[in-house]
């Protein structure tokens, strides 16, 4: 004879180190394996991406690129998710949404760009240039090889559509909130084992051009190696999300349709112009855009400044690729560390302590940076005494700065902002996370930049702009902390409800 039964509890050490019972395994495995699949391509097309334009077009195409390509197409995206959302069932509108990412990534490497020579536009290009500034080059060079153009926004999108949107949406739809609070910061360790394998593939893949024979074109055969894992490690992810849909999610223990009808409001579903004013009379909705804007603007705002003190300090590539490499491996074993401190911070100190902690640890490592960029002219005397320079130490806060920002991204921001969308009903969490992952990231980045660029104009020198860029970010901190506050009391109201805090339970015999 069976009764149901609550989970055993756990171990303080297990606890801390591996939350979860063993029979959601079936449920978190596959979670974790979908989630290092799409890191891994992400990784793979933010690489490959940054290779064909700043080769083909120059580094000064990527800020054209970013305003006028990525940031248009998110919106055009979003609009036509939220029209497919209301036709599509939601299993697929996720393979509609995959498919066409594979399907571009693998032409581009068998027939795109072997053909590049035919389908680039030079002699209009170079007529369109003949009459414009030469500041416009990098716009020009955007239509000229618009084929790279088109991979660099695909790459870009792969990031918030299939990462942010898909992934997380199907993670939020199917995770309860005392779930999410053990599961989401092992999701994050997913990222960082598929930086560990993507980054190593990347290397020994685009090391083939070596061996080659000089009249064979070495890029198309690593083009077609990283496209090939590309495309294989999307249709994984396809095949685990149907396996789920048919061997998990039919089981009560680890997904009920019926608790999603109960939050479900009751009414049809509305078009795009009614999403958008629906959303926009949400002050949950808000709050959680405003996070997001808010945390794209300030690393924003710290990274470009940062890497120009660095390029200040390494202006060989051989010893600023040294510098990056080390400053990649650091952060990767911080923020694995970080995951399993972060879902302890989440699990003891609740969901408001560990969303305040990435705008105040940014706050903290920022004013740290900023001080030594801006006052390192006075504090020569001292600095020369500890054996370094003031330089140096503006490259190690920032670094530090960058490690610690990211690594609380991946371990506290990233499962504090998805958790807040599970109390929402079905429509929010559609449309809103489209609105907010897709184009509310992009905003936050690209606002970072018009700020950069105003500035730039304005004060004509990346020094000469620093002090105003550090007032600007504890700015834009101070919001983000206002929005946690109000966010954090709607929340701690959503998810009070004995529904919403119920376990799953299993069948002891």
């Amino acid at each position: 004879m069976s009764v149901a039964t609550k989970p055993a509890e756990f171990g303080p050490m297990r606890s801390f180190f591996w939350p979860v019972h063993n029979y959601e395994l079936k449920k978190l495995l596959p979670m974790l394996i979908m989630f290092l699949c799409i890191s891994f391509n992400y990784t793979i097309l933010r690489d490959t991406k940054d290779t064909l334009i700043v080769t083909s077009s120059g580094a000064e195409a990527i800020p054209f690129l970013k305003f006028w390509g990525v940031l248009p197409s998110a919106v055009i995206f979003m609009v036509i998710y939220a029209k497919l959302s209301n036709i599509l069932s939601k299993e697929n509108l996720f393979y509609v949404t995959l498919i066409p990412f594979l399907i571009y990534f693998g032409l581009f490497a068998l027939a795109i760009y072997p053909n590049r020579e035919l389908l680039h536009p030079e002699a209009s290009a170079d007529w369109i240039q003949s009459f414009l500034p030469e500041g416009m080059a990098g716009l020009v060079a955007c239509y000229r090889n618009w084929t790279y153009s088109l991979f660099y926004i695909l790459a870009e999108l792969w990031g918030s559509a299939v990462l942010s949107l898909m992934f997380w949406g199907f993670a939020n739809e199917i995770s309860r909130v005392t779930e999410a609070k053990r599961f989401y910061t092992l999701l994050g360790l997913g990222a960082n084992i598929a930086l560990m394998i993507s980054g190593p593939a990347i290397v020994y893949f685009s090391d083939i051009r070596k061996h080659l024979p000089p009249d064979v074109d070495a890029w198309q055969v690593s083009l077609n190696y990283l496209m090939g894992m590309v495309v294989i490690a999307g249709l994984c992810v396809i095949s685990l999300y149907w396996w789920m849909n048919r061997a998990v999610l039919t089981d009560p223990r680890f997904y009920d349709p019926k608790e999603e009808k109960k939050a479900k409001k009751a009414g049809t579903k509305m078009g795009v112009l009614e999403s958008f004013a629906y959303l926009a009379k949400s002050k949950y909705i808000l709050c959680i855009a405003l996070i997001v804007i808010a945390y794209g603007v300030s690393i924003n705002l710290v990274e470009v400044t940062w890497k120009g003190q660095l390029h200040l300090q390494y202006p060989n590539p051989n010893d600023y690729s040294t510098f990056m490499g080390n400053f990649s491996f650091w952060t990767g074993v911080v923020t694995v560390c970080m995951m399993f401190i972060g879902g302890w911070m989440i699990r003891t100190f609740g969901w408001r302590f560990a969303a305040l902690a990435t705008p105040i640890v940014l706050f903290i490592t920022g004013a740290g940076f900023f001080g030594f960029v801006i006052f390192r002219g006075s504090l020569e005397g001292f600095i020369a005494t500890l054996g370094s320079t003031p330089l140096m130490l503006a490259v190690i806060f920032g670094m530090a700065q960058n490690i610690m920002s990211k690594s609380t991204k991946y371990s506290l921001f990233d499962p504090t902002k998805e958790m807040s969308y599970i109390p929402l009903d079905q429509e929010q969490k559609v449309k809103g996370k489209a609105a907010i992952d897709v184009v509310g990231a992009r905003l936050g980045k690209s606002g970072g930049s018009i700020i950069q660029q105003g500035l730039l104009i304005w004060l004509g020198s990346l020094a000469a702009m620093t002090p105003y860029i550090a007032g600007v970010l504890a700015l834009i901190i101070f919001i983000w902390i206002l929005a946690v506050r109000a966010l954090s009391k709607q929340f701690t109201a959503l998810t009070s409800s004995p529904e919403a805090q119920k376990e799953p339970v299993t069948k002891a015999a």
